[in-house]
């Protein structure tokens, strides 16, 4: 296993249950800011750890998994927003 995946396969692990960790982040406690993309394929890459926590930035799911992962998370009593954590903006007057 490269150091790579390794450090990832770490990161993924310190995110405790029930709790959730975007791409990005999990590429910076890696090591490597702004590698969110090869995390996404370092994942596919581990096996036995905890995919499931790793979300989009904006809390969204990967399409791909979507219900597989929503599924996992929802066992372990993560609520997860509709469309994301953005608000929806409003103009002033």
């Amino acid at each position: 296993m490269t150091p790579w995946l390794q450090a990832v396969e770490r990161a993924v692990k310190s995110i405790p249950r029930g709790e959730t960790a975007s791409y990005a982040r999990v590429a910076l406690m890696a090591g490597k800011p702004g590698a969110a993309r090869a995390v996404v394929r370092a994942l596919h890459s581990l096996e036995g750890i905890p995919w499931w926590r790793v979300v989009r930035s904006d809390g969204t799911l990967a399409p791909a998994v979507k219900a597989e992962q929503a599924k996992k998370l929802a066992a372990e009593g993560v609520t997860l927003p509709r469309a994301g954590p953005r608000k929806k903006r409003t103009r002033s007057p």
